[in-house]
C-alpha cells in the first residue's frame, strides 16, 4: 500500500513536470498576445492637443491691488486675451441679450467663407435699427461690407452679408452657432446675424472670450480699429461715409471692439486696449466687456483705470 502511494505521488510529479513546460509556454504566448494587442491599440488612439492655450507659468496675470469699481453695468469682465485670466468680473455668467456685438461673430464668421475683393449682392431692402441705406440689387466688395457692418453697426450689411452666404441666412446662423460651440462659448447662442433679435444672448466672459478670438484675426483687427471710412458700391456710383460709434477709439491705447444696443440688453461695449508693459519689454493688451450699461463708455473707462498699471505677472500659479 505504502510503495502503491509512492508511486502514485511519483506519477502525479511526473504529469506535473511533463505539462509544465508546455503551461508556461502557453502563458508567454498569451501574454505576448496581449502585449502585442494593446500596444498596437495605444498606436491607433489619437492624442488630441488641448483647445486652450498653454498657460506659462511666468506669465500668469494678476491685479496687485483688488478693489470694486464703482460701475453701472449688471455684467462685466476684465480679461488678459493671451492667457484668458480674468482679472476682473461682476456677474460674468449671467446672460443678457448680445445686441450688436453679435455682430462680431458675424464678421468672423464671415471671414471664414469670403474673400476681401469678393462681390455680395443686396437681396433686401432692410430699415430696422442702425443701417447705412444698402439699396437692392447694390454690389458691394467684401472688405467695404466688413467696414459698413462694424463702425456704424450697419444691420443692412450684416443681413446682407449673411444671405449671400452658401445656403443662405439659417445656414449662415448655424455657422455663428457652430463657431461658438467650437470656441468653447457655452453661454452663447444666435438667431439672427444682426444682433435685433432678442434670442440671441451670451455672458460677458463668453464675449470676452471672443473678443480675444477676434484680436487674432489681422483683417477684423484692422477694420474694428478704425475710426472713418469711405465706401462704396462696386460701380463707385453710390458712396458711405462711415463713423465708429465707439467714442474710446484711439484714446490710450484704445484699438476696437464694438458697440452694442437694443432695449433689452441695454448698452453693452467691448473694448480692446493695448499698452506697453515696460517691466517685460512687450506689448500686451487688456479686455474690458460691459453689458447691461447705463453708461458704457464710464463704466469701460472705470475698468480700464482699475487695470492701467496695475497688472503683474507671477512666476508661479497663485
Amino acid at each position: 500500500m505504502k510503495n502503491f502511494r509512492i508511486l502514485n505521488k511519483n506519477l502525479f510529479y511526473s504529469i506535473i513536470y511533463f505539462f509544465l513546460p508546455f503551461f508556461l509556454l502557453i502563458l508567454a504566448l498569451i501574454l505576448f498576445s496581449l502585449d502585442t494587442y494593446f500596444k498596437e491599440a495605444l498606436l491607433k488612439i489619437k492624442i488630441l492637443s488641448s483647445p486652450l492655450p498653454p498657460l506659462t507659468v511666468s506669465r500668469y496675470p494678476i491685479l496687485k491691488e483688488q478693489f470694486i469699481p464703482q460701475i453701472s453695468a449688471k455684467g462685466a469682465v476684465v480679461l488678459d486675451p493671451e492667457t484668458k485670466v480674468v482679472l476682473y468680473a461682476k456677474n460674468p455668467n449671467l446672460r443678457f441679450s448680445s445686441a450688436s456685438t453679435t455682430k462680431i461673430m458675424t464678421a468672423l464668421t464671415a471671414l471664414q467663407t469670403f474673400n476681401l475683393n469678393q462681390e455680395l449682392v443686396v437681396f433686401e431692402q432692410f430699415n430696422k435699427g442702425s443701417v447705412i441705406g444698402l439699396r437692392i440689387g447694390e454690389k458691394m466688395t467684401f472688405e467695404n461690407l466688413l467696414y459698413g457692418m462694424l463702425l456704424p453697426s450697419g444691420n443692412d450689411v450684416a443681413l446682407t452679408v449673411a444671405q449671400n452666404y452658401p445656403g443662405g441666412l439659417k445656414k449662415f446662423v448655424k455657422k455663428m452657432n457652430k463657431n461658438a460651440k467650437d470656441w468653447y462659448l457655452y453661454n452663447t447662442h444666435f438667431e439672427d446675424p444682426t444682433g435685433l433679435n432678442d434670442g440671441n444672448f451670451t455672458t460677458s466672459v463668453d464675449l470676452a472670450r471672443l473678443a480675444a478670438v477676434s484680436k487674432k484675426n489681422p483683417i477684423f483687427s484692422k477694420v474694428v480699429s478704425t475710426k472713418n471710412k469711405s465706401i462704396t458700391d462696386v460701380s463707385g456710383t453710390e458712396k458711405y461715409d462711415l463713423e465708429n460709434l465707439n467714442k474710446l477709439l484711439g484714446i490710450d491705447g484704445i484699438d476696437g471692439i464694438k458697440t452694442g444696443y437694443t432695449e433689452e440688453a441695454g448698452q453693452v461695449l467691448v473694448t480692446s486696449k493695448t499698452y506697453f508693459d515696460t517691466g517685460e519689454n512687450k506689448k500686451r493688451s487688456i479686455i474690458v466687456v460691459v453689458m447691461g450699461s447705463v453708461d458704457r463708455f464710464s463704466d469701460t473707462q472705470s475698468l480700464l483705470n482699475l487695470a492701467s498699471g496695475n497688472i503683474t505677472y507671477l512666476s508661479i500659479h497663485p
